[in-house]
């Protein structure tokens, strides 16, 4: 038995309870012919469900499970809420580790060539480990990162996110590329994200994800490259 919990303009976001599942369903689009429809929806779902498999080897995301469905992805149901709805309720010190800690693993990823596509809070998923599932460690390979490890540390040396872990979901606009502009365009869409939904804090925040940024081996070439997709934007907007 499964519920609908989001719907969205390319996919149903189903709930198998039963399974502890969750299923993106992508949906036809009655405009399209439909042989054209079904080879859209196909490609997509195949790509995402690649990209998946790649980008959990190397940060917390879930894990594509198997079907026959050539239309649905399913995947573990991860126990937590959107990092969009409770950052801001944390002190900023805490905020600001938090913001590191993605910076080092989005580092990652890019180092893998993997480009998300939608950076945004609302597509990252905070997790206590004192109420993470018991999820079988052939849906999470033991080699991720948590943010217990990014060596979060207050003045005394105590870590404020050791009970914290972050995992990235929805890549259904990610693709794989070795170009410089599409990490920082990457990036671009995670700092406008920040402004949008976190403006009280967000160039702090920004900075603290920079930081931890730093861990990609091209990272001052992407930065650079920020500032000037950054700049193209602004004279568009003139």
């Amino acid at each position: 038995m499964t519920k609908l919990i989001q719907q969205g303009a390319e996919a149903k976001i189903l709930l198998d309870e039963k399974n502890n599942l969750i299923i993106k369903d992508r949906i036809s689009k009655s405009y399209r012919i439909k042989e054209i429809d079904e080879k859209i929806r196909k490609r997509r779902t195949k790509s995402e469900t690649k990209l998946l498999l790649k980008a959990s080897k190397i940060i917390n995301c879930p894990t594509p499970t198997h079907t026959s469905n050539i239309y649905q992805i399913p995947m573990p149901f991860i126990k937590g809420k959107k990092l969009s709805e409770e950052l801001d309720n944390f002190s900023l010190r805490k905020q600001k580790e938090i913001l590191k800690i993605i910076g080092e693993e989005i580092a990652k990823l890019h180092d893998a060539d993997i480009i998300h596509g939608d950076l945004t809070t609302s597509n990252m998923i905070l997790v206590e480990d004192k109420k993470l599932l018991k999820i079988s460690s052939d849906n999470f390979p033991t080699t991720k990162s948590s943010l217990s490890s990014g060596g979060g540390g207050d003045a005394e040396g105590k870590n404020v996110c050791a009970n914290l872990k972050i995992f990235f979901i929805d890549f259904g606009l990610g693709y794989i590329s070795k170009k410089i502009e599409d990490k920082a365009v990457d990036l671009h869409l995670l700092k406008h994200a920040l402004e949008a939904k976190h403006f009280k804090n967000w160039k702090k925040l920004f900075e603290e994800f920079s930081k931890g940024y730093k861990k990609n081996k091209e990272s001052k070439k992407i930065l650079e490259k920020l500032t000037a997709v950054e700049k193209r934007g602004r004279y568009k907007e003139r």
